[in-house]
């Protein structure tokens, strides 16, 4: 059936990113994501093997390397079938106007002496986009190609760069690239087919495709893995932190929530326990076979014409640091963010919402934004860009009422556009949607192009009223279904596009708020890729109001800051349904604790509609945070300037401590603070804490490194601080701008 399927969109003409894929027998669907590894199974493909390099000049850093030609091709044995390469005879024709075994271009540049760039062609035609042009490089990013930062050496078989912090080896044949550290440990090298020499699983090894559908070209990195090796990274992943035995897809969507393997904020980035990094230069999906297929194998199955590599050497918070020098750092948000954020799905009026205000100040429960969702346009969930007349008298007279009290506020928008939208028509005759083949819509809604300028221009505007009227930033809900079938104003079609839409969409709304409110720029984004980290924040989506869901955010918090992003926020409580009470009490504490903060999802969200004593409890979390703000001010100031998250899985801080390197149910909130949610009713829980002594924030109890059950406090989460650590405290205030910061108090947490 999947063959069939395969057959037929081939004969529709359509790219094999957009082909149907099944999965267990079910039609590709589009909150799927993209399987790219099943291309690689195709018998109707040409497979080209990297073999040797034919030539290289080591001052220039380019060369090129021969690809063998083979064909995948059944094979049986005791009744057992499987894949078997078998060199191949092209008979393409006429066949003087082709090579067999081509021979294509290699080049390596680097950028600092911790990182390299590589990049290997499938086409003798390289890509004209420049590094100046590319959207997930920062601002004055640019490659300083081969120079005195990394020594030169030939031998007969090899040419060798190397830095004080490890080198990259180009072996002539059989053809490899080999990465090894400092004192020459090789920590991982791409895999030759020779490789398979000592083993009967016949694996593809580095390698590229030629489609039979098309004759579109796809490349396979394939490097070892390590036994004892652990891999992190890969976005906002909600599966265990090490993704060693994991399939990864690398394909924006929207996974419904934080408990699949999908992801809204997938980044083409991992790094390993064995100190080097991975930067996977591209915008098209890509699945990361970690060792799920092949336990000895990282098999990087890319939908992308072309391998652009960067490569980290170093401990996590050197390669976070490099990462983040090429693709940018997270500014740091204005101090009124960190506050309390209060929302529910949805506020639908202005007294609603001023209601809100009052209730906050009326419960002495310090907070900063009020946020308001779908509800506030004319029909709910319709995107227009004006308070709804009948329900909000005066927006700009509540906007100065709010602002008045100490509040900011938010409101919620999306990029799609229904047909019964007032924009809808305007947006189709100005040309500002995504097309389809046609020059007519791939899907029923009009989807805004954000690689168009003036679609950009015209959404800015939109925006901009908002600003002008007193509004301080705005939710950037979606962004995950730019169409794969679409055209795209860029030049670039859909394969290329869909991944990169959330970053042009965050780039467009963050611009706009930070033009009109200056070195306060700060959205609420759901969707991300590579980059995405320059116009902050980002929120973990629709979790689950149960255990699953916490534990799901959590993971997701602490991989997406392995992946480059300092600040991010979840829904305390969950989002689907009204939150049990003894969920929402436990996520509180890792709602506080995280960089920044809201309650939204499901009515009732507000304290006081649930319970008084739930009321204390969320006063009491919303206080501890007020208290800490200068800690957290000083935590966020380096964490902008490091490339560092606030909310940090152990490993980043103790990465000689190998028991860190296990943890994914506990952070640190920012270098000195230890966070364990009880992530189940009761009050203790068993907790892993790094060599060393550790201070109870709560009730001044020591505990000793390794495994300990510690009871929670009256603050229903284990909060502990590393011994010798200094916590700035404010005096308690309701609002950032009251906090005086003149009475700073140093506390300092040592053990007797």
């Amino acid at each position: 059936m999947k063959r069939l399927l395969l057959i037929m969109c081939a004969a529709w003409g359509l790219h094999a990113a957009a082909q149907i894929q099944t999965n267990a027998g079910v039609q590709y669907l589009q909150c799927m994501q993209k399987d790219m590894s099943t291309d690689f199974y195709d018998l109707s493909n040409t497979y080209f093997f990297a073999d040797s390099l034919v030539s290289f000049d080591a001052a220039k850093g380019e060369g090129q390397v021969q690809w063998k030609r083979y064909r995948m091709s059944p094979r049986q044995a005791f009744n057992l079938n499987g894949y078997w390469p078998v060199r191949m005879q092209m008979l393409d024709f006429p066949d003087a106007a082709y090579e067999n075994d081509p021979n294509l271009k290699i080049k390596i540049e680097f950028i600092s002496p911790r990182t390299a760039r590589i990049r290997m062609f499938t086409s003798p035609v390289e890509p004209k986009s420049t590094d100046q042009e590319d959207i997930m490089f920062c601002d004055g990013f640019k490659a300083k190609g081969v120079g005195a930062m990394w020594e030169t050496s030939q031998t007969g078989d090899a040419i060798s760069y190397k830095s004080q912090y490890g080198s990259i080896e180009i072996k002539k044949y059989p053809w490899r690239l080999v990465i090894k550290d400092a004192h020459g440990k090789v920590l991982t090298q791409t895999r030759h087919i020779i490789d398979n020499d000592s083993s009967q699983v016949k694996l593809q090894p580095f390698s590229f495709i030629k489609r039979g559908s098309d004759n579109s070209r796809s490349i396979n990195p394939v490097l070892t893995l390590a036994p004892g090796e652990r891999i992190y990274g890969c976005g906002e992943s909600f599966t265990s932190l090490n993704k060693v035995g994991q399939k990864v897809h690398l394909s924006v969507t929207d996974p419904q929530g934080p408990e699949t393997d999908g992801q809204y904020k997938p980044v083409p980035f991992f790094f390993s326990n064995r100190g080097y990094g991975i930067f996977m230069h591209t915008s098209a999906p890509v699945t990361c076979d970690f060792g799920a297929s092949y336990i000895g194998a990282d098999r990087l199955f890319m939908a992308d014409e072309q391998m652009d590599f960067f490569v980290f050497f170093g401990e996590p918070k050197d390669i976070l640091y490099e990462y983040t020098e090429i693709t940018g750092k997270s500014p740091l948000p204005p101090l009124w963010s960190f506050g309390t954020w209060m929302s529910r799905i949805t506020y639908f009026s202005q007294e609603e919402g001023l209601e809100i205000a009052r209730q906050l100040r009326a419960n002495r429960i310090p907070a900063d934004v009020i946020h308001f969702d779908t509800g506030w346009f004319g029909t709910d969930w319709q995107c227009d860009y004006q308070f709804a007349k009948d329900r909000f008298k005066d927006p700009e007279k509540m906007l100065k009422q709010l602002a008045k009290d100490g509040f900011h506020t938010c409101l919620w928008q999306l990029p799609y556009f229904t047909p019964k939208n007032r924009f809808f028509n305007e947006i189709i005759d100005k040309g500002l949607n995504v097309k389809n083949a046609t020059g007519g819509m791939p899907v029923e809604d009009a989807i805004l192009d954000f690689s168009n300028p003036e679609t950009v221009n015209w959404y800015q505007q939109k925006i901009e009223g908002l600003m002008k009227q007193g509004v301080s930033t705005i939710k950037c809900d979606f962004g995950e279904a730019a169409p794969y079938n679409g055209f795209y104003h860029s030049g670039k079609g859909g394969l290329y596009e869909h991944n990169l839409y959330p970053l042009r969409y965050n780039k467009a709304l963050w611009e706009v708020v930070e033009r009109n409110h200056p070195n306060e720029g700060i959205i609420w984004a759901r969707s991300a890729w590579a980059g995405s980290q320059r116009y902050a924040l980002h929120w973990g989506g629709d979790a689950a109001t149960t255990n699953t869901g916490m534990l799901g955010d959590l993971r997701g918090g602490l991989s997406f800051g392995l992946s480059g992003f300092s600040f991010w926020s979840h829904d305390m409580g969950g989002f689907v349904t009204a939150s049990p009470e003894d969920i929402y009490r436990r996520w509180l504490p890792f709602g506080f604790l995280s960089s920044h903060t809201r309650a939204h999802g499901a009515p009732p969200t507000e304290p006081w509609l649930i319970s008084e004593s739930f009321t204390d409890a969320f006063r009491a979390c919303a206080e501890m945070k007020y208290k800490l703000m200068p800690y957290v001010w000083e935590q966020a100031k380096e964490c902008s300037q490091l490339g560092l998250p606030m909310v940090r899985a152990l490993l980043v801080e103790f990465p000689h401590d190998q028991g860190a390197w296990y943890v994914e149910d506990e952070y640190m909130f920012g270098s000195k603070m230890l966070v364990a949610p009880l992530l189940e009713s009761g009050n203790s829980r068993n907790v892993y804490l790094p060599k060393g002594k550790w201070i109870d924030y709560q009730t001044g109890k020591v505990y000793e490194g390794g495994y300990q059950t510690i009871e929670a406090g009256e603050i229903p989460c284990i909060i502990l601080v590393k011994d010798g650590s200094v916590i700035p405290h404010a005096p308690l205030a309701q609002r950032t701008d009251q906090i005086n910061w003149n009475a700073i108090e140093n506390k300092e947490y040592k053990a007797n």
